[in-house]
């Protein structure tokens, strides 16, 4: 019986052939390096990134269409989309009014931990109105939530908003 047992040893091991380590290799390589074809020309940019993309309609006023970013901590940008009436008009937009209703939003200074005199907003209420040369339109919130700044270089400089709608003039954000 000893002898037996002394013939039971652990069986020799495994030896992996070459073309199963080729295989694995193949497959590693494959998850860890991305095929170059596969990429896009360009990194995302910090918007694409990290901000949801929302397109606002205006059914009631057809032509009056808005965009809004929102940022997972819950920032709202909000902004008028490419399609807005306002940019189709003839020489663009020649001022920005932030003085709508009974307050002028362009004043309001936001300060502290808990954001003191932030304007709280509702859906409908008005931003601002666009100027072109021939007419107004007025801006509207599209979100609920406490205004916390405006794009102050849109009072100096409103032709931003024709050249770059979408990309750095937002209007407000929340």
């Amino acid at each position: 019986m000893a002898e037996e047992s002394a013939t039971l040893d652990a069986p020799p091991p495994l030896e992996r052939s070459p073309q199963r380590e080729s295989a694995v290799d193949e497959e590693t390589r494959a998850l860890v390096v991305p095929d170059a074809g596969d990429l896009p020309p360009f990194p995302p940019s910090a918007v694409e990134a990290n901000f949801a993309r929302y397109f606002v309609a205006d059914f009631l006023n057809p032509g009056h269409d808005q965009y809004v970013y929102r940022h997972p901590n819950g920032l709202c940008v909000v902004g008028l989309a490419s399609a807005h009436i306002a940019l189709k008009e003839e020489g663009g937009i020649t001022a920005v009014d932030f003085n709508v209703g009974k307050s002028d939003r362009s004043e309001m200074k936001v300060t502290g931990k808990r954001k003191r005199n932030a304007q709280h907003l509702q859906e409908n209420s008005a931003l601002c109105k666009v100027c072109t040369s021939s007419n107004s339109f007025v801006v509207r919130c599209c979100v609920k939530g406490s205004l916390l700044e405006i794009n102050d270089r849109l009072i100096k400089q409103p032709d931003l908003l024709n050249t770059s709608c979408d990309v750095c003039s937002n209007l407000c954000s929340y």
